[in-house]
């Protein structure tokens, strides 16, 4: 009976053992389907720059602080069903944005990608931070970016748009305008610094 106890028990330790490397590796794939694209200070080789801001590694993350106009960062990669995951710092007074699906990777508009919109002293505040600049509004109150740490959540699944900042759904919409394209962070104003960006492909 001592024998057939132990040998029970030996079973159920390896199955419980056998349970946690199985979900171990669950949770491993599952991270494994998001690839970074930015990490603290590296990433900027996925990214060619359109324009002339002054994008650098610093403070633990890609930042810009000035130029002469608007200036991306424009993946080289293009991307059609994504979840992406956006951790970035605006000043104020910033004016960014985060563009997807960009028809033309070298003239980066607000009318030619969508643009998840970072800019909370926008003239029309109805198409400020959180917004869709064109094709989603956030409603009141409105969220602001300014001068903190701040998470965008973006999935684009076929028609389906959908927009989360800091953890509030900002924008739920159908649009069927873009279908495929990079993705590019914007300097238009102030200071941004984007610390981790990730995407997942669906």
């Amino acid at each position: 009976m001592r024998s057939v106890y132990k040998l029970s028990k030996y079973i159920g330790l390896l199955f419980v053992g056998l349970s946690t490397v199985l979900a171990t590796s669950l949770i491993q794939a599952a991270d494994n389907d998001w690839v970074t694209l930015i990490d603290g200070t590296q990433g900027m080789e996925n990214f060619n720059i359109v324009g002339d801001a002054n994008w650098s590694a610093e403070h633990n993350a890609i930042q810009a602080t000035q130029g002469s106009g608007a200036s991306w960062l424009v993946s080289k990669n293009s991307y059609s069903d994504f979840s992406l995951r956006v951790e970035f710092w605006a000043s104020n007074d910033a004016n960014s944005g985060i563009y997807m699906r960009c028809e033309d990777a070298n003239q980066i508009t607000d009318r030619t990608c969508y643009e998840a919109n970072v800019f909370d002293q926008r003239g029309d505040p109805s198409f400020g931070t959180g917004a869709i600049v064109h094709i989603a509004p956030v409603d009141e109150p409105r969220p602001t970016a300014g001068n903190s740490w701040n998470v965008f959540v973006i999935t684009l699944d076929g028609d389906h748009l959908v927009v989360e900042l800091n953890g509030k759904r900002t924008v739920d919409v159908r649009d069927n305008l873009l279908a495929s394209g990079p993705i590019a962070l914007q300097w238009g104003r102030g200071a941004l610094r984007f610390r981790k960006v990730a995407i997942k492909e669906l």
